[in-house]
Formats: C-alpha cells, sequence, structure tokens
C-alpha cells in the first residue's frame, strides 16, 4: 500500500492498495459515514428512445464519490466493496442521492474522507504500509503423498492445495516409488516458488516424510533449506497448519507476523480465562467498563467489531491511557474464539471489584 496525497487538515487520504492485503486492512479502515471515492465503471442503459431489444447498454468509467453505508470483503474473491449513496460525480450518467456499489481495486486509487482520523485507523494504514513491504512465510504440511500449503497473509490464512502424489506404500513393491517420491517432492517445490522473496517455511506434519523433504531441500535445494525448519504435528491438512500456528513457531521465526502473534494473543487470553483469573475482561458491556476505569493494558478487538458499539472510541480510550490494541482477524481460528466471546476482551492492570 502507498500513500499519494494526505490532507491532514480536511481529513482526506489518498491510497494506493498493490496487495490483497491491502484491501483486507482497507475494509476496516473505511466506516460507514466515511466519503469514498474511486474510479468505478457503470453500465449506462440508452434513454434516446433507440434502445433495441437485449440492449444492455454501454460501459462507462467515471470518477465516483459516495458516502459509504456498508463494506464488506470477501475473502476467497478478493473483492472489497463499498456501498453507499452517491454524493459525487458526472450528473449526466449518475444521479446524485442514488446509491451504488463502488468495487474497490488493486493498482486504482482510492480517496478516503473522514471527519475525523481515529489513531487506530491511522496505525492501521501504517501497518499496511508497513506489512506491504515484507512477505509472509509459508507453512507447508506433508503427510504421505499429500502437501497442503498455509500462506501467512495479512488477513490470515491463505490454503493453497491439497497438492497430490502417486507414492505407493513402502510396502508396496514398486521399482517407481523413489522416481514417484522426486517428482512429488519436485511438485510441492514448483507451488512453493511460485510465491515470491519468501522469507520463512515451516516444514511440518506427522511421520517422517517433513524429514525426508526437509533433507531432500538442503541436497537439491539449500536456497530453500536456508530459511526452512521442521516441525513436527499430530494431523496433516489444515489441523496441521493449524498446529503450528498454535506453537508459535512463525512468530518465533517472524517476531512481526500479525497472523501469528494474534494466534498468541487469543492463546494467552484463554489461558488467564481458564486460570480463573480475575485481571480478564470479555463481552462489550464488561470490556467497556474497565476501558472506563482505566484498567485495560491490552484490548483484542474482532474486526468486524470495530464499526459497532462505539468501539473505535473505546480503542482510541485505551490507547490514550497507554494501554495495547490489537484487532483479530475473524478469518483464523482465534478470531473465532474471540467471536464466542463475545467479539471483544481484554487484560487488565489490575483487578475490577
Amino acid at each position: 500500500m502507498k500513500i499519494i496525497e494526505e490532507d491532514e487538515k480536511n481529513g482526506i487520504v489518498e491510497v494506493f492498495p498493490e496487495t490483497l492485503d491491502d484491501l483486507w486492512h482497507l475494509s476496516h479502515i473505511v466506516e460507514v459515514g466515511d466519503n469514498a471515492s474511486s474510479k468505478t465503471t457503470r453500465r449506462i442503459q440508452d434513454t434516446t428512445g433507440d434502445k433495441t431489444r437485449g440492449d444492455r447498454g454501454i460501459k462507462k468509467t467515471f470518477f465516483l464519490g459516495l458516502e459509504v453505508e456498508s463494506i464488506s470483503f470477501h475473502l476467497f474473491t478478493g473483492k472489497l466493496r463499498l456501498t453507499g449513496v452517491i454524493t459525487r460525480g458526472p450528473e449526466d450518467l449518475v444521479p446524485l442521492g442514488s446509491h451504488h456499489t463502488l468495487e474497490v481495486k488493486l493498482n486504482t486509487a482510492l480517496t478516503i474522507k473522514k471527519d475525523r482520523w481515529p489513531k487506530w485507523a491511522i496505525n492501521r494504514l501504517n501497518q499496511a504500509i508497513e506489512a506491504s513491504k515484507k512477505l509472509s512465510a509459508i507453512i507447508v504440511v506433508l503427510e504421505d503423498d499429500t502437501a497442503t500449503l498455509g500462506l501467512m497473509r495479512q488477513f490470515g490464512i491463505e490454503y493453497y492445495g491439497p497438492i497430490k502424489g502417486s507414492v505407493s506404500g513402502k510396502r508396496i513393491v514398486d521399482k517407481n516409488r523413489q522416481k514417484n517420491i522426486i517428482e512429488f517432492y519436485e511438485k510441492v517445490i514448483d507451488s512453493i516458488t511460485k510465491f515470491d522473496s519468501i522469507q520463512n517455511i515451516v516444514i511440518a506434519g506427522p511421520g517422517f516424510v517433513k524429514n525426508d523433504f526437509y533433507d531432500y531441500l538442503k541436497d537439491k535445494h539449500s536456497d530453500l533449506a536456508k530459511i526452512s525448519i521442521v516441525e513436527a504435528t499430530g494431523a496433516g491438512g489444515r489441523n496441521g497448519i493449524s498446529e503450528v500456528l498454535k506453537k508459535g513457531t512463525v512468530e518465533k521465526l517472524t517476531s512481526e507476523n500479525r497472523v501469528a502473534q494474534e494466534m498468541a494473543a487469543m492463546d494467552n487470553l484463554l489461558t488467564q480465562i481458564a486460570k480463573n483469573s480475575s485481571k480478564v475482561a470479555y463481552g462489550i458491556r464488561e470490556t467497556k467498563h474497565a476501558i472506563n476505569l482505566g484498567a485495560v493494558s491490552q484490548l483484542l478487538v474482532l474486526d468486524t467489531q470495530i464499526p459497532n458499539n462505539d468501539m473505535g472510541e473505546a480503542m482510541d480510550m485505551v490507547e490514550n491511557m497507554k494501554g495495547e490494541v490489537m484487532v483479530i482477524s475473524s478469518e483464523h481460528d482465534g478470531g473465532k474464539q474471540l467471536e464466542s466471546l463475545g467479539g471483544v476482551a481484554a487484560l487488565l492492570r489490575y483487578e475490577i471489584v
């Protein structure tokens, strides 16, 4: 993400999203009531009276601004849509006051205007800019002749696979077995190297396949072996990826990886709850009470909760009192656990009577 222009006085920031992660960040930076503007395409119907049956109109691209009423980010399609009332645009093409959905696209500038930019939104924007300079780790979980990849992105885990081989069991006599193993390994390596400049690779899974694969890397692909570590898990597939995250393996490798940090924060919170600690608050009512008392040292907020219950104001209050605010993605297991606790929780500086 790049900032093209920043007008602090008028609350205007123009950004240039470059990755899917940037769109995910923007889906939480843009709020209901903001004014957003960008290029958009709309099908314009012929109003001359010469319209023929089946005429669907002409697609036209123009600059349009709207007051945002709803925001939606679809992880699997990678689409960010802002819906609202049109406040700016060519009136011969779109009537002001009508509704429109603006699809925010990669490599297309978006201008956001807020009455006031809260601290958490500025922090989020800076986080997106810093994160765009770095690339995520890849978790490779191997079980028999099946591999599943977990790509660590800013919005959470993006799964890739399964990648299948045709390796026979050890008890079956197959003169081509070793050749099939090498073909399977190379197939997995091809999938890994599709992603540019990977900082770390975690090779995991039950059994010995992960170790054999790592040995193959050391022998044939030393550049990948140098950034790889091996981690044992009890399960393969996505469950194996989840195990790696919970162990904090990725956090040790890339301390700035947001997903791993969030999982670790949630594990710490759940540990304190399991201990019946009195320095924990969760749920909207209990957590807001703790915030108002200045008792919060760390606030965990589910990303989908930010637009609700004046949560932005509460987040600013915590930061103003030197507390830490962490937004938890709803796209991973930690987010689902926080959702079950009411979408917001806090670790406290002291007990609340």
